[in-house]
């Protein structure tokens, strides 16, 4: 059963400084258990079948796996694949980090992107990790919609078991994990140690918004039942679980317009 607590991560008011630290450290863990590299050959394969060069990164966070994602398909693409990072609460200075080292090939806006309604100008395969679980039903129906009805081709990628272990792991290992490399995340900044160390806001806030993000996993089945209401009778849906070296899981729904060739 799907449990839709509140994130604080979430919340307008939350300060930057504090979500910001939290997103540096989930990218730092996707990063090191590699959990969506299984995903790398269903994107691919997306990229190929709609003729898409740019990807739209929904709910970037801090940067996620989008570096080791660019790194794989630009190794087994012969297009010269561009990202853009976006969210509704952007960590900029991560991005920048990010735009340096892939020298500009991943960009970012520096204003807020809602999901639900993308601006016309971000064209390209929209994807999203890690994220769709902060949205209710209807919400990931009007993200689905969006990218219908502007007849962009959509992955959603979400990771990890839910199950009690899960969440017992995120309790135990996230803020032994938090404090032995706090110093290390990039971009450096003298604000994540003194709110990790000295007043510990990030690990509270990244123990309490992981854990609520299992109990909000979505299935595959139940986003495809999702996708299945929007109006879409032309678009293609795939739906499924896969697992990394580690045996964690991640789902994924990736939708893209039947015939998109020949509409290009």
């Amino acid at each position: 059963m799907r449990i839709h607590l509140f994130e604080f991560g979430d919340l307008n008011w939350f300060p930057n400084v504090i979500r910001d630290g939290g997103t540096d450290y989930l990218r730092y863990l996707l990063i090191a258990t590699d959990v969506y590299k299984p995903m790398i050959p269903l994107i691919s394969e997306a990229l190929s079948q709609t003729n898409e060069e740019t990807i739209i990164d929904l709910c970037s966070g801090g940067g996620g796996y989008i570096e080791q994602l660019f790194k794989s398909l630009s190794e087994n693409s012969t297009k010269k694949i561009s990202i853009i990072l976006t969210d509704k609460f952007q960590n900029n200075e991560a991005y920048k980090v990010i735009k340096a080292r892939t020298a500009g090939q991943i960009d970012f806006v520096n204003y807020s992107v809602d999901a639900a309604n993308v601006p016309n100008d971000l064209k390209g395969f929209r994807v999203m990790f890690s994220a769709i679980h902060h949205f209710q039903p209807d919400q990931v129906k009007d993200i689905l919609q969006n990218a219908v009805d502007n007849n962009a081709p959509i992955g959603i990628f979400d990771g990890y078991e839910k199950n009690i272990l899960t969440i017992l792991g995120v309790i135990i290992f996230h803020p032994i994990a938090i404090l032995l490399f706090a110093p290390f995340f990039k971009p450096f900044s003298f604000s994540r140690l003194f709110f990790t160390y000295i007043i510990p806001l990030i690990p509270i806030y990244t123990v309490w918004d992981g854990c609520i993000s299992i109990l909000r996993m979505y299935k595959s089945e139940e986003l495809l039942k999702i996708a299945n209401k929007t109006n879409a009778n032309d678009y293609i849906w795939k739906a499924g679980k896969v697992k990394n070296k580690y045996n964690i899981h991640s789902i994924y729904l990736i939708g893209y317009p039947n015939g998109i060739k020949k509409l290009q």
